[in-house]
Parts: C-alpha cells; structure tokens; sequence
C-alpha cells in the first residue's frame, strides 16, 4: 500500500503542527509550508516527526505551484491538503470601519481568501489527475476557518470579508469535486485556540490560559481532521463547527 501524503499549508505551534505530529503518526509522509520555515515549533517537528518543512508564500500563484511541484518530486502526490492561514494583521485587527487601511484590508483577503483558492485549485488539479482508491476516494481538501465565517463582528469589516470568502470558496469547491472523489470539508473554529506550551499549559497569545477546558485543543482538532479525511464517501461531511463546550454563540 502506498504511503499518503499530506500537505499542511501554514505552519504554526497550534491546529498545522497538532495536524503533522498525528498524521506523521498515522504514517503519512507530512510536509508544511510556512513563509517562515525556520521557526523552532517547525525546527522540532523535522527533528522529532521526519515532517518535511518548505518555504512558501501561499499568497504568490508560482510560489504555490512550485510548493506542490517540489512536494510531489519530493514525497509523492497529496492526498491531504490542509490550508489553515488565519490572514489577520495585527494593524488591522479591531478597528473601526472609517479607520481600516485599504491596503491592509488588501492584505487580509490576499493572506486568507486568495491564498485558499490559490492552494485550494493546485490540490484540485493533482487530486483529480490522480486515479481514485478502491473506495472512489480521490483526496481531501481542508480549510481552517474561523466564526467570522458565517457572523461579522464590529471593527472586523476585512476579517469577516476574507472568512466569508473562504467559507464560499470551500463550498463552490465541494459542490464541484465532491461528485469527482474529492472530499472538501470547512472547519470553522468558534473559539480561541490555546496550545501547549513548555511547562504542560494550554495559552492563547490573546485570552490567556485555558481553565477546565474552555478553549480549543489543536491536538483534538487534528483528530477531527484525520477523521474528515477518513471519511466513507457515503457520509461524506462538508462543514464541521467545532467550539469548546463552554462556548458562548
């Protein structure tokens, strides 16, 4: 049997490194691609995991191309493909709707929305070059979202544009390459993330330490991937909202 391939596009300590520590457990060869391969979180997982990390800029059209080239030269054809960019800069990060930079809003959808498709279409084409498995399963394609997805909060005009964008591109895309053997599933996350940190504690960089579980587990997220992935295409899921049991919505 031939060893699957995933491709984790955005590299982070949360949701993309849980992601490639459980599927390189699962014996899939994993990459990750990070415009910043060289952070330590990346550094640990090529030590500890065998996990192959590449420098890419999902916002450039060649850049993402020439990833999935490199990819399949290197590893084989992905038959997972998880996009998890979040897209936010700092500066543009709750401000009001007078106030928000053009440029940064630009910025934001380019980050988010356009680096999914981006990614989204170069799995397509690999995907559907590729002859299904036994079970008529070509691959699967993953976006990470956020609740911005289907709610727009105050001064968060280019968050909740990219989201929603991200959320329409994924489910074009599921009602296209579904019918064609490729599993395209969205995943928006209602709820601050915090993972594990040094001393065994679970921290989020804006809401702190998580207390009896009321933020999201990355480690439990990628298990909700790994499951998506191996779904029956008979039961196929498209949108999956995880939120913690404490979640206010």
């Amino acid at each position: 049997m031939t060893t699957e391939v995933a491709l984790i596009v955005g590299g982070g300590p949360g949701i993309s490194a849980s992601c490639a520590r459980l599927f390189s457990r699962e014996g899939m060869k994993v990459a990750v691609a990070a415009r910043t391969p060289d952070k330590p979180v990346l550094k640990q997982l090529e030590r500890e995991h065998g996990v192959r990390c590449y420098s890419c800029d999902a916002r450039e059209p060649e850049a993402v191309a020439n990833l999935f080239r490199v990819v399949i030269g290197d590893l084989g054809r992905p038959r997972l493909v998880v996009h998890n960019i979040d897209g936010r800069a700092n500066d543009i990060f709750r401000k009001d709707i007078t106030e928000a930079d053009p440029g940064l809003v630009l910025d934001t959808l380019r980050n988010s929305a356009y680096s999914a498709f981006l990614v989204g279409q170069q799995a397509a084409q690999i995907m559907l070059a590729s002859p299904p498995g036994a079970d008529g399963h070509r691959g699967t394609i993953i976006f990470t979202n956020a609740s911005a997805a289907f709610k727009g909060f105050p001064k968060s005009g280019a968050f909740a544009m990219t989201c929603h964008g991200k959320a329409g591109l994924a489910e074009s895309m599921a009602r296209e390459l579904m019918p064609q053997g490729i599993h395209v599933a969205h995943v928006p996350i209602d709820a601050a993330i915090g993972w594990t940190q040094e001393d065994g504690s679970r921290r989020h960089r804006r809401a702190g330490t998580t207390v009896d579980d009321n933020m999201a587990d990355p480690a439990h997220i990628a298990e909700t991937y790994l499951q998506l992935h191996r779904q029956h295409r008979s039961t196929w899921a498209f949108e999956v909202i995880l939120r913690p049991w404490a979640e206010k919505w």
